[in-house]
């Protein structure tokens, strides 16, 4: 199974059965869809830094500090402020979301593999497609960001790049990361097998209740991202040859994940992602509150940077704040796809099949195209729309020609 791959639903045991048993997976229309959808958020998110208000100047060169041309390869003059309000709002929430659905069905997976099927599986679905995208996209992504430095010649780009001390994977850390993650549960599936369930019966009590179940999420992430905020910079990252991490963000991210693998094993049809239950039905609610717990939190951390007085108090109020805005969006969004995914439609299949294809090579079209852009007359928010549009083609159609080919389409 693939990250982000065919949502399922475990089979519920009858007390005569004996042993756990999983009938033949069921597939989820709403996470499916929410799962692409999500991906192009990703494309979206970072086809708008070139023209981020806030973005900093190109570099010189590759080796000059700081090195923020690893989170803006290409920055155009033209800006928009209207962007900025998209970055902050996709920043808080949507890699979060993205192990959480990666979380959900991991644990019918290693129920129905064992863990040396699963980690075979994992490594070959993840593993590779992380190789890859690292040691190929990667550097093809970043050579527009050595030619908007003046320079030329791929030699030259070459020696800058191996001279860094490390290698930028690009987006491709959230493979790896996740990876990770599936290596963790596993290994603890080993030891005791049913560690999973557990969880899942930890969480049976809040499982179907939206409001007990938001809180519990926030408090699991409040818990392990306030501490790590004000130990680390929130912007910082931790880099070990092509392993990228945001520094105060992945135990947030790992609970997330494990909170998901608990969901799945307690059964989603007895969760509050059931389609039509209560979290869908509450799909207004939770959207207009996702958006008021974003301006608050927005207006909190401009607070705690203004501030001279009692930093690590408006610090912890400003990461307290985003894990409230982070869990509200994953449940506003959560609602709205439970709520209208209903009826499958062939664009948005062909979208979801090829969505792990786009994750891992869209960040070379989203750097070419803002390149290429960079001294054509228009404004920021035609740059973007045209980068948008012109990377969504491409890495959709391109996706889907690679997956004809057998060996391709076993991996992604």
């Amino acid at each position: 199974m693939s990250v982000l791959q065919t949502a399922q639903f475990p089979r519920v045991v009858g007390p005569s059965e004996g042993v756990a048993e999983l009938r033949k997976p069921q597939y989820n229309l709403a996470i499916g869809y929410l799962r692409a959808f999500v991906t192009v958020l990703v494309l979206a998110h970072h086809t708008v830094l070139a023209y981020y208000p806030f973005a900093p100047a190109p570099p010189t060169s590759l080796l000059a500090q700081p090195r923020w041309w690893q989170a803006f390869p290409v920055v155009d003059v033209q800006r928009w402020s209207g962007f900025a309000l998209l970055v902050g709002f996709n920043d808080i929430f949507f890699m979060s979301l993205m192990f959480f659905i990666s979380g959900l069905f991991v644990w019918q997976s290693l129920q129905r593999k064992n863990s040396g099927h699963f980690l075979r599986d994992r490594l070959l679905r993840l593993g590779l497609p992380f190789l890859g995208a690292a040691a190929l996209v990667a550097p093809l992504a970043y050579y527009p960001t050595y030619l908007q430095a003046g320079q030329r010649g791929w030699s030259g780009f070459r020696h800058q790049w191996f001279a860094l001390g490390n290698w930028p994977a690009g987006p491709a850390w959230f493979v790896w990361v996740l990876l990770a993650f599936d290596l963790i549960a596993a290994g603890l599936f080993i030891w005791t097998p049913r560690w999973g369930e557990s969880l899942g019966g930890l969480l049976s009590g809040v499982s179907a209740r939206p409001v007990l179940f938001f809180g519990t999420l926030v408090a699991a992430s409040a818990v392990v991202y306030i501490p790590m905020a004000l130990a680390f910079n929130p912007f910082r990252w931790t880099a070990f040859g092509p392993f990228f991490f945001q520094t105060s963000r992945i135990l947030h991210y790992l609970v997330y994940f494990s909170i998901a693998l608990g969901v799945g094993a307690y059964g989603l049809e007895r969760s509050l992602l059931v389609p039509g239950g209560k979290l869908a039905r509450r799909w207004l609610l939770w959207s207009v509150l996702s958006l008021l717990v974003f301006g608050v939190t927005t207006g909190v951390a401009i607070a705690a940077i203004a501030s001279k007085r009692s930093p690590y108090v408006w610090e912890a109020i400003a990461s307290l704040g985003f894990c409230l805005s982070c869990a509200t969006s994953t449940f506003a969004f959560l609602a709205l796809f439970l709520r209208f995914a209903k009826t499958p439609r062939p664009i948005l299949d062909s979208l979801r099949d090829n969505a792990y294809g786009m994750y891992l090579i869209h960040y070379a079209c989203v750097t070419w195209l803002q390149y290429v852009l960079l001294k054509v007359e228009l404004t920021a928010p035609m740059k973007g729309l045209t980068v948008f549009v012109g990377t969504l083609a491409i890495s959709w159609s391109l996706t889907a020609a690679l997956r004809r080919i057998p060996a391709i389409a076993r991996i992604i």
